[in-house]
């Protein structure tokens, strides 16, 4: 302890918790009964914590091991206390848990604020992690008593959500957490009726609420009188009435998971799933099963309907649950599923598990893995169900993880064949909805050899390429990447159904089938004809290209960029920039459309003026413009604008 915690300081939170104690303090919220929640969901999360950590070290119960959580609502001072007798916190873990952000994730929080139009306040308090806090929305005043256990001392915290906060060193007997709500007048009042959070039968149907499949009692003192009563057994009305105290659990501690599933309601799974994962959310899917045989568990997995802020982050940490015998023995256990199924929330409980299970034993365990291959065929069968029977809501799971689903694609080569067939993407014949691969094979021309896609930052960007005019015009439907992950997936699954991928702006489009000998003739005569034009053009770009074509896909745009069949695309090429992985460049190979009119004027300079300026500055035009149309910067940006601007000039003086 340093001599800092041994006085009472007044220290301030840090700027963006302040904001949150703000919003908090002048209830921006209409559900206030979820601070309850919240704090026990805490307390839960703390006896969790000790009880896993005894296992290898007894000494942290400190001779107590009877876990419970105690509420005491008392009308005489005003408050409500919650009290546990999980693992507390020392002096700079209050500091770092309840006044700075980097436990809080307070500042995405106060970010998805400006969108809260579409989402609700439970949404935001559970997704964020920020519950500590809805205390401020019923307290005028906070004050936190805790002790770690081994620690000499406790720690109190104290504050009114002012911004600022008093932090000192006290003594107390035993570990864990209580914390103390002065509440605020309209929240302590009978007048208020289901918001009076001191009145007991209020308190213990909001434990039931949301409360009742915590694993440790939630109990609370009930009190009642009771007149007594004369030989006969008639009340005397004029003698004082006899209290008595009684200790009553609120919540019923049954596991979930162990109950016939045909008895648990859709209520009751969704209670279960939003206590046990502060989700504030139904689940979209569940599955319930239990195994016996070679291996025996209990599984019961959920599908979020919404991914977390932080899911897609590198340092997100996700997993399963696992407990022996209803016991919780590892929170996050990673190694039970493949990385692009870490979306899926759930438990896993089995008698074969050992109490001290370790992470390097999970590593080698045939068991694990045994179960982690039959969870994932069950839970890659649930989505291939929903795909087919339930596309709304297979929809609206791809929209919030199907980028996982790709990740794997590219990245667990073993996962490929599992996953391609719940591939879903925007395509040219779905203008508002997405397509399978499966669905545009089906629909697929039988002269077709590949299956097309473009890549682009939008659904209007792609549509706008010049390398989409004669698939339109041939009716040929094109699936749309506009996700960055999009390409690397496509790439990695080569094929489907043995009908390769080929992208729109990448080498040949290998429509022979589509054409008549008259038109294949013809293309052969415009580029043996052109193949002075063709060389000059090249000669004047130098190393900016790689190679000049007569192009047989542009029907009114002038130019375009495509890339090699054996290097990576222009769009991909992008990305990697963005990646910092600027040493990855496409092959570029400029397309110019023999019919347009730029192009017969480029034409008749190069047969007057072969070595003129003008030559050079329309074949420097039309690079630069192609450029641009694939997203990409101008390498000179300032000479294509003075070249421009000159063109424009000489236009107008003829």
């Amino acid at each position: 302890m340093t001599q800092e915690a041994t006085m009472k300081k007044t220290r301030e939170f840090q700027a963006e918790t302040k904001q949150l104690l703000d919003l908090m303090v002048h209830s921006i919220y209409t559900n206030r009964e979820i601070f309850l929640r919240e704090l026990i969901s805490n307390a839960s999360d703390a006896i969790d914590k000790v009880r896993f950590n005894s296992l290898t070290n007894h000494d942290l119960l400190e001779g107590d091991d009877q876990f419970e959580i105690f509420l005491i609502p008392d009308e005489n001072s005003r408050t409500l206390t919650i009290s546990d007798n999980g693992m507390g916190m020392t002096y700079d873990e209050v500091i770092e848990n309840i006044g700075t952000i980097a436990k809080s994730g307070t500042r995405a929080f106060l970010e998805k604020l400006k969108e809260r139009e579409t989402s609700t306040d439970q949404e935001l308090i559970g997704q964020f992690g920020v519950g500590f806090y809805s205390a401020f929305m019923v307290a005028e005043k906070v004050t936190l008593i805790t002790r770690a256990p081994g620690q000499a001392k406790g720690v109190k915290w104290k504050s009114t959500g002012d911004g600022t906060y008093t932090i000192e060193e006290i003594e107390k007997e035993k570990r864990g957490t209580t914390i103390v709500l002065a509440l605020k007048e309209e929240f302590r009042s009978a007048e208020h009726g289901e918001e009076n959070f001191l009145n007991r039968y209020t308190l213990q149907s909001l434990i039931k609420k949301y409360s009742d499949y915590i694993r440790y009692p939630i109990r609370m003192n009930f009190i009642s009188e009771e007149k007594p009563k004369d030989a006969e057994g008639k009340i005397i009305e004029d003698a004082p009435a006899k209290q008595t105290v009684e200790v009553r659990t609120l919540n019923s501690m049954t596991p979930l998971w162990v109950k016939n599933k045909n008895e648990i309601t859709k209520e009751e799974y969704f209670s279960f799933y939003k206590d046990l994962f502060h989700d504030w959310e139904d689940p979209l899917e569940i599955i319930h099963s239990k195994a016996e045989g070679t291996v025996e568990y209990t599984t019961l997995l959920f599908l979020p309907s919404r991914a977390p802020f932080d899911f897609y982050d590198r340092d997100t940490t996700a997993g399963i649950r696992l407990y022996s015998k209803h016991i919780f023995i590892m929170d996050k256990c990673r190694e039970i599923l493949p990385e692009y199924l870490k979306f899926v929330r759930g438990l896993v409980d089995s008698p074969d598990f050992s109490l001290n299970i370790s992470r390097e034993l999970l590593q080698h365990s045939k068991q694990l893995k045994l179960i982690g291959k039959n969870l994932e065929k069950s839970i890659l069968k649930t989505l291939e169900n929903l795909l087919t029977k339930d596309r709304p809501k297979y929809e609206t799971f791809w929209k919030e993880f199907g980028q996982a689903l790709k990740i794997g694609i590219y990245s667990d080569y073993q996962s490929r064949d599992k996953l391609k067939g719940l591939l879903l993407f925007p395509s040219s014949q779905s203008p508002d909805g997405l397509t399978s691969l499966e669905e545009y094979t089906g629909r697929m021309p039988e002269k077709q050899k590949v299956i097309y896609y473009a890549a682009g930052k939008d659904r209007a960007s792609v549509e706008r390429l010049p390398q989409m005019e004669l698939l339109k015009e041939k009716g040929i439907e094109v699936l749309y990447l506009l996700d960055r992950v999009d390409e690397f997936a496509i790439d990695a699954l080569q094929e489907f159904k043995e009908k390769k991928f080929q992208s729109i702006s990448r080498g040949d489009l290998q429509l022979d089938d589509f054409e008549s000998e008259t038109e294949k003739q013809d293309a052969e005569n415009l580029a043996k004809d052109n193949e002075s034009l063709v060389k000059a053009v090249k000669d004047r770009l130098g190393d900016k290209i790689a190679e000049v074509k007569i192009s047989s896909r542009l029907k009114t745009s002038a130019v375009c960029l495509v890339s090699d069949d054996n290097g990576i695309s222009l769009s991909m090429e992008h990305i990697l920039t963005e990646m910092n992985r600027a040493s990855f460049k496409a092959k570029r190979i400029l397309e110019l459309n023999p019919h347009h009119e730029v192009f017969a004027a480029l034409k008749k300079l190069h047969e007057t003026a072969p070595d003129s300026d003008a030559f050079t500055d329309y074949c420097d035009l039309l690079y630069t413009q192609a450029l641009l149309i694939e997203g990409l910067p101008p390498e000179d940006p300032i000479a294509f604008a003075n070249k421009v601007a000159k063109l424009m000039a000489g236009n107008e003086k003829n």
